[in-house]
């Protein structure tokens, strides 16, 4: 099943990465778990830059499902770009989306996923409701 990515979203965040020569399986091609390492980075950053500091006695964000679409292998050496959106914010989630590309390859897709985050008050082990000020963010 092919989940397409959102048409109206927000940019939020860009970020470059090189392709770890551990990245890759025994196929010679980076293992699909690691692009969502990759998704992943660039969302900690974002959120990191944005003054998101979990914590496990107050409140943060969880993810609770991803997918990832797989267009073009990617191998070791390589650059990345990946750039980082959002989109429908709801009372206790927003959704984030992820393209993946070689830099000296530029707007050919290696890949392209998504996210759906939850805000969870760690303590009670129940959604949230989203921040004020980080739903400025994905607004």
């Amino acid at each position: 099943m092919k989940i397409e990515i959102a048409e109206q979203k927000k940019w939020v965040h860009t970020m470059q990465m090189d392709v770890r020569w551990g990245d890759m399986d025994a196929m010679g091609h980076v293992n699909n778990a690691v692009y969502f390492r990759y998704m992943e980075s660039v969302r900690v950053e974002w959120m990191r830059a944005a003054g998101c500091q979990p914590d496990p006695k107050g409140q943060g964000p969880v993810i609770v499902n991803a997918f990832c679409n797989f267009y073009r292998q990617l191998e070791y050496p390589a650059q990345l770009l990946l750039k980082l959106y959002v989109s429908d914010p709801a009372r206790t989630t927003f959704e984030t989306w992820t393209t993946i590309e070689r830099v000296d390859q530029p707007g050919v897709l290696a890949a392209a996923g998504g996210a759906t985050v939850i805000w969870v008050d760690f303590p009670a082990q129940k959604a949230a409701p989203l921040p004020d000020w980080m739903r400025q963010l994905v607004l």
